[in-house]
């Protein structure tokens, strides 16, 4: 009874999630949907063509919103995990300060803080590059990781370390064999946090990128500029979908067998 109970309320939650993006759908190959028609009445494959363009710009842009999105969950992980294991397993001076600190960026609006960051991105080369919106990107995203992270070895059990050492287990061995497998819940979502900010990030995008660096947020909204719903539509899609993607198979991971030994324990 109760494997009946969990997959309708799977399927209900899997519909839930799904119905916003049948109109969205529909919108994309759409040429003339008005008002009280429940369907289009005619139908394009422009939308379709404008995503698949090889020469277009939604391709170039969903390659760079991935290899800005996967780089700054990488470096904000490997960041985080050094700033997540030292509030997470040690008590010291000054430690509710550190988390003040870290959340800062999240509470400062964001206009304020990349107008200051932006004088220094331009006098250091780093505006209107790549480099220089994966920077800017570790901003909100650190915080969160950091904080994911703590929170996640705040119930590490640190005697499995201990045990790797007195059996002759190296620093990095012990981390990779021990350390690792047992944290990797949290990592992964910390990491896919990371992500997702990075992902949707539109201001810190246009002010650093200075219009040169194309993302899919920047492109979603010119779409949605031009008024042109078939388009605006089919790039929505483009732009839904991988997170969409993601957080699915994270869930799944995180909730199956390899689940992990630790949770989120409480800073």
């Amino acid at each position: 009874m109760s494997g009946i109970r969990r997959s309708v309320g799977l399927g209900l939650l899997v519909v839930a999630i799904l119905v916003p993006f049948v109109p969205l759908a529909l919108t994309a190959v759409s040429s003339g949907w008005r008002y009280p028609a429940l369907v289009p009445q005619t139908f394009t494959g422009r939308g379709v063509a404008l995503v698949f363009d090889p020469d277009g710009e939604v391709l170039a842009a969903l390659l760079t919103s991935f290899t800005i999105a996967v780089t700054v969950a990488v470096v904000a992980a490997l960041v985080g995990l050094c700033g997540g294991r030292a509030l997470g397993l040690h008590r010291f001076r000054g430690r509710r300060l550190v988390q003040f600190l870290l959340l800062a960026p999240v509470l400062v609006p964001g206009f304020a803080v990349t107008f200051g960051l932006q004088v220094f991105f331009i006098r250091y080369g780093l505006a209107d590059t790549v480099p220089g919106v994966v920077l800017v990107h570790l901003v909100p995203t650190i915080p969160y990781v950091t904080l994911v992270l703590g929170a996640t070895f705040a119930s590490f059990d640190v005697s499995y370390e201990e045990q790797a050492r007195v059996l002759g287990a190296g620093p990095v061995r012990t981390f990779v064999s021990v350390t690792l497998p047992a944290i990797r819940p949290g990592l992964c979502v910390a990491a896919l946090f990371a992500f997702l900010i990075s992902w949707s990030e539109y201001v810190l995008t246009l002010l650093i990128g200075g219009g040169t660096i194309r993302t899919l947020p920047l492109l979603l909204f010119s779409y949605i500029g031009s008024a042109d719903l078939t388009e605006a539509a089919s790039v929505s899609l483009v732009f839904a979908l991988p997170p969409l993607v993601l957080v699915v198979a994270a869930s799944r991971y995180l909730t199956g067998a390899q689940s992990g030994v630790v949770g989120l324990g409480r800073l």
